[in-house]
């Protein structure tokens, strides 16, 4: 078995739950795509990282069934075990920065996989939601409280890789408040936390608390 290690990413206020992410810190240890993507789905998380440089923050992302040029959990998890100050995606440069709570990454809504944003009337909604059959990737939210930025989200990968409803997603938050072009606070899943802002050059800001799951 590929050693690993495993954060929570996006934790709630009391450091609770945080989507669970895979980080193998000896990427040369599985070298092939074949081989990284047997791991992540040997691993079974939403998402696991493989650090080819630590120093650079290189790395690459896998789900149990594709490969991501780019993912928010998995670069806010990597950005916050490695302490670098950017990262090295398939995608681009992402560059992260670091605070007592909280780290934050930036990127382009156009390096995130495409989602369909689906919004609701009222939480209420979002959580009586049913796990929809694959075929589609569908985050659906509602505002909480629109003149706080205030969301509801849950996360339905779609894929049929055993990922039925993800519990925290920085690549549809961040295609979220670029789409409403401004700064959010987001729950999702069982108490998960996002924090959004929109930057300057095009670029939107994604973070939150990440600890150790074991």
């Amino acid at each position: 078995m590929t050693d690993y290690e495993v954060l929570r990413v996006f934790c709630g206020p009391d450091g609770a739950h945080g989507n669970e992410l895979g980080v193998v810190r000896d990427g040369a240890a599985v070298p092939g795509e074949a081989d990284r993507l047997a791991v992540a789905r040997e691993l079974g998380f939403s998402e696991t990282v493989f650090v080819d440089d630590a120093e650079r923050g290189a790395i690459d992302i896998y789900t149990p069934s594709v490969r991501l040029p780019f993912a928010g959990h998995p670069c806010v998890g990597a950005a916050w075990l490695l302490g670098v100050d950017e990262l090295v995606t398939a995608a681009g440069t992402v560059r992260a920065r670091h605070d007592a709570e909280f780290t934050r990454i930036e990127a382009r809504a156009g390096w995130a996989p495409g989602r369909t944003l689906k919004q609701y009337g009222s939480v209420a909604e979002v959580d009586a939601l049913d796990v929809p059959q694959p075929g589609e990737w569908i985050y659906a939210w509602a505002w909480q409280d629109e003149q706080a930025g205030t969301v509801r989200a849950r996360a339905f990968p779609g894929r049929g890789d055993g990922i039925d409803e993800d519990e925290a997603t920085g690549a549809a938050a961040l295609l979220l408040t670029a789409e409403l072009g401004r700064g959010l606070t987001i729950t999702q899943g069982l108490g998960s936390q996002l924090v959004t802002a929109v930057r300057s050059g095009g670029l939107i800001e994604v973070g939150g608390r990440v600890r150790r799951a074991r």
